[in-house]
Formats: C-alpha cells, sequence, structure tokens
C-alpha cells in the first residue's frame, strides 16, 4: 500500500462526504483524530458543530430551515472513559451504550448499517481511540450495501495496534461525486500526518471543497497524560 498525502486525497475529491482520520502526530506524542462533514443540498449544508461535553454534536445553523433531521443531527465524538468514538451518525450512541455495557466496539455496530438513504446507502463509518497508561491503540469501522444493493450489508473492521508517529488512516463515504454517491472501497487509507494541531487544522480545512465542505473537528489527545487540545471549523459563522 502506497502512503499518500492526506491534503491530495481531500484536494482531488470534490465531495469525499464525511471522513474520518486517525493516527499519531508526528513528533510521537499525540494520538491524532479528525471528522469533517460536507453537503450538496441546503439541509445537509445548514449545519454547524458546536461542543457537548467532552464531544461534539451537530446542530442546525438555521432553525428554520432545517428539513429532515434524522441523519443530519447527532453526535459525532463521544468519550468513554479512555475512550474516544467519532462516527459519522448516531451510531456514536449505540457504540457508547454497548460499550458501556461490556461489549466491544465491533460487538456494538452489530446492530447497526449502512444509512437508509437510498440509492446512495450511505455507508456509517466509525472510528475508536484508546488511550491509557501511555499506550495507545485505534479501530476503524465501515458498514455498506452490497456494491450498492441494500439486500446485503457488509462489515468491516480495522484495527491498528502501536500507531507510527507520522502517519494514519482515512476513510470517507464516497468514493468520488457522482449520481448515485458510490460507497468508499476498500481499507481505511495510509496517509501522511504532520504539524502541530493548528497546522493540520488549516491544511485539512483549506483542502476540503470550499463548495461543498461544511463543518471539521480536529482532536490531539497527548498519550502520556490523556489530556487534549480540540478546534473546531465551521464555514457557517
Amino acid at each position: 500500500m502506497e502512503k499518500l498525502s492526506l491534503a491530495k486525497e481531500l484536494a482531488n475529491n470534490t465531495y469525499p462526504g464525511r471522513g474520518i482520520v486517525i493516527g499519531r502526530s508526528e513528533d510521537g506524542s499525540k494520538a491524532v483524530t479528525a471528522y469533517f462533514i460536507m453537503g450538496r443540498s441546503s439541509n445537509s449544508r445548514n449545519r454547524v458543530f458546536v461542543e457537548e461535553g467532552e464531544g461534539i454534536r451537530t446542530e442546525a445553523f438555521d432553525p428554520s430551515k432545517l428539513e429532515d433531521p434524522s441523519l443530519i443531527i447527532y453526535a459525532p465524538v463521544r468519550v468513554l472513559g479512555k475512550d474516544t468514538i467519532v462516527t459519522n451518525g448516531d451510531q456514536t450512541d449505540t457504540i457508547y451504550d454497548g460499550m458501556s455495557k461490556g461489549l466491544t466496539f465491533e460487538q456494538s455496530l452489530r446492530i447497526r448499517q449502512y444509512e437508509p438513504d437510498g440509492p446512495n446507502y450511505t455507508p456509517r463509518i466509525s472510528g475508536i481511540m484508546h488511550v491509557e497508561n501511555g499506550e495507545y491503540d485505534y479501530s476503524m469501522s465501515i458498514l455498506k450495501s452490497n456494491n450498492g444493493n441494500p439486500d446485503g450489508n457488509n462489515r468491516y473492521t480495522f484495527s491498528y495496534d502501536h500507531p507510527v508517529a507520522g502517519e494514519g488512516r482515512f476513510i470517507h463515504t464516497y468514493a468520488r461525486n457522482e449520481n448515485p454517491l458510490p460507497s468508499f472501497e476498500g481499507e481505511p487509507k495510509w496517509v501522511e500526518l504532520s504539524g502541530d494541531i493548528d497546522t493540520f487544522t488549516k491544511m485539512v480545512w483549506e483542502n476540503l471543497n470550499e463548495e461543498n465542505k461544511v463543518s471539521l473537528f480536529v482532536r490531539y489527545i497527548d498519550i502520556a497524560t490523556g489530556t487534549y487540545e480540540t478546534r473546531i471549523m465551521n464555514k457557517n459563522q
């Protein structure tokens, strides 16, 4: 597998949809994650990220223009003990609730499938980061239709122990900007990670398509202490 430039992957795709990046900072000291949302419809674009507890939630920028909240209003990020959960939908709550009852990340997602938004059948993408006692590992998941056929629900989980400094994995909902939107294919992309939180946030935000980008969340977690820094970017101000 070729290590890719995250900047180029973002800049060369006008509509990757929603995306999750997880990895380790260039200096090796931080667990890194980013989550972004994009939109082609006015309903999807009418959103902002706001902080909620140790995580975030989506909120309508203009409540009077909110059409259908079912797939666009949710908590993308929640924290459960030493675990940070990042997803593109309300399966954040499913993972949180399942793990609270002793299930694993993968087991918690067994009751979920792709989003009911045919003909796209948007994949549900999820990630979990575990930082404890100076150790760090993470996993990512994608639940998708069977090559556009809603009769099948394909489940893939990828786990990464001892992440290497300066690299991460990138997964997004759509392979490219077409109609209907084709689902992401293959395992999460191997990408380079560099810079501090502000440099990284700026790079991701500036390389997302200007017309379609909506919001971005970035968090750097200190692997030694568990403390973290967060950045949020919203196109709607």
